[in-house]
């Protein structure tokens, strides 16, 4: 595991901090909305997200615009407070911190790359003033020589050496956002913030990008926390967490494997997100291929969950004879793989694709 020291002047670390770098726990934002009518609306972001991102991970938040991902990066960054849950970064409960220390959180523990150059750099500076300022600011290096040290070194690691006397305006777009990578990692933080990194440039200078993003969790040991919307970006994290609804669905882990003939093999996983109460997200070609609506069946393998799709609520007068009716279906349920089950390994939700199911027991949707 990757531990981080604590630098001069970084907010103090909480003793009973968890081991995880980020770690949520049902985590909850409700925003009150004024309606046309003027009365206030509730607007529930996030639903009981849940996510934990260990020392030294570098992982992409993907989702669709309304998901919850930014609300998310907000609260990670103390930009914004959770209406309920759990919230860690680099050591510090999100919840509990009074302002003073969310100043030192923000100043020593975290790092920012945002989507708007405006926000990473100031367009009257250099590069290599840019990243100085921070370095003045958070008092990372002390003295002129240790800045003018540490100003080249983040300018070597990022590959933009050249543009150290560059002004933002004077810079492309890739290069602009490298910059804004070695100012958000200048001050040597614990945990890289990344809103869309890649937003706003072309699919070739994205990927160097991102690669950069790489290299500095590699050689730095700086958890990052990349969160997009472009499912391309995926494809250079080991793991790609999505969020739906404004909660975490599905993972996606990257793994390179060598088969028997010695050769490499990039191997891509999906799973789905199992919450602590047993509720997970079913993918939606999943759902659109079976039209899962409304309520689902259930059985219990030796070593898989089936899922069928349920059938449409019937009339009131028709419901004694279709209860002795889905009596014998239990028994022998329609499309089953085979063998018989008893009606205790089916269970109905009425809580359209979303699945309870046992903590204890993988799932496979079939």
């Amino acid at each position: 595991m990757v531990r981080h020291a604590q630098q001069p002047g970084e907010a103090p670390v909480r003793t009973d901090a968890p081991d995880a770098d980020i770690l949520c726990v049902d985590l909850v934002r409700i925003f009150k909305v004024l309606s046309a009518g003027g009365q206030g609306v509730e607007v529930q972001a996030l639903q009981g997200l849940n996510l934990r991102v260990e020392a030294g991970e570098l992982v992409a938040v993907v989702g669709a615009s309304g998901s919850g991902k930014s609300t998310l990066l907000s609260i990670l960054s103390s930009l914004d407070q959770p209406t309920a849950g759990v919230a860690w970064v680099a050591g510090h409960d999100l919840l509990t911190m009074k302002e003073k220390e969310r100043v030192a959180f923000r100043r020593r523990s975290v790092g920012f790359v945002w989507q708007q150059t405006s926000r990473n750099l100031l367009p009257y500076l250099s590069a290599s003033e840019n990243v100085a300022a921070t370095l003045a600011i958070t008092g990372a290096a002390r003295g002129a020589a240790a800045r003018r040290a540490r100003v080249a070194e983040m300018l070597d690691l990022l590959e933009v050496t050249h543009c150290a006397e560059r002004r933002p305006a004077e810079m492309s777009g890739g290069e602009q956002q490298r910059v804004a990578i070695a100012v958000g990692i200048a001050n040597s933080p614990r945990v890289l913030l990344a809103d869309e990194p890649t937003g706003e440039l072309d699919d070739t200078t994205s990927a160097h990008v991102l690669e950069a993003m790489r290299a500095v969790n590699r050689e730095l040991g700086v958890t990052t926390l990349i969160v997009t919307h472009d499912p391309a970006v995926s494809e250079h994290v080991a793991r790609t967490v999505q969020i739906r609804d404004g909660r975490t669905s599905t993972e996606v882990l990257r793994s390179t494997r060598v088969d028997e003939h010695g050769a490499e093999q990039h191997v891509a996983e999906e799973y789905a997100v199992l919450d602590r109460v047993g509720r997970l997200q079913l993918p939606d070609d999943f759902v659109s291929a079976l039209d899962l609506r409304e309520r689902v069946r259930l059985a219990l393998e030796p070593d898989h969950v089936g899922v069928w799709p349920g059938q449409r609520p019937t009339t009131t007068s028709d419901r004694s004879s279709d209860h002795e009716s889905a009596r014998v279906e239990a028994s022998v349920p329609q499309n089953h793989p085979g063998g018989t089950a008893s009606s205790e390994d089916f269970r109905d939700t009425a809580e359209g694709t979303e699945t309870t199911t046992s903590p204890t027991t993988e799932e496979e949707p079939s």
